[in-house]
């Protein structure tokens, strides 16, 4: 029970895999099952952004709203780009593994895309990011499960 919710909650780009671990552990799953159920839906979106994010911006932001959403996204993002910017592809694993808002898998493939990375290397990058991030997410989710029981 709770496998479709934990897939859903890896997948959206603000909860990633840092709220489907936490999720999966509540819905009673095993850590391991927690870990691999929200790795794969963290990761699943990632190779359709990578491949189709510059055709849907071109399209969206054909619409006001959304080219003025997308540029303070962009402005938001830009600042954080930094790290890629000067350690390459493993800033971009770097940047990815810090399970905190804003540094996920979703932001990593918009570095990518605006950096104009290798859409491979950089899918191979944050999905090792997304595996260091949800090991940490783990420990600490069983440290506090330890604390409170």
């Amino acid at each position: 029970m709770g496998i479709i919710e934990v897939l859903i909650i890896s997948a959206m780009p603000v909860s990633e895999i840092r709220g489907g671990i936490p999720l999966a552990l509540y819905f009673g799953l095993n850590p391991i099952e927690a870990y691999i159920i929200s790795f794969l839906g963290n990761i699943a979106p990632i190779p359709l952004l990578l491949i189709f994010l510059d055709k849907f911006i071109k399209i969206a932001c054909k619409i006001s709203v959304v080219d003025k959403f997308y540029g303070k996204i962009v402005q938001h993002v830009s600042k954080r780009k930094r790290i890629v910017e000067k350690y390459g592809y493993i800033g971009l694993t770097m940047f990815v593994a810090v399970p905190l808002p804003v540094t996920g898998a979703w932001t990593g493939a918009l570095i990518a895309f605006l950096l104009q990375l290798n859409k491979l290397k950089s899918f191979i990058y944050i999905t090792l990011g997304v595996l260091v991030s949800g090991l940490i997410v783990l420990l600490t989710s069983l440290g506090f499960l330890k604390i409170l029981s």
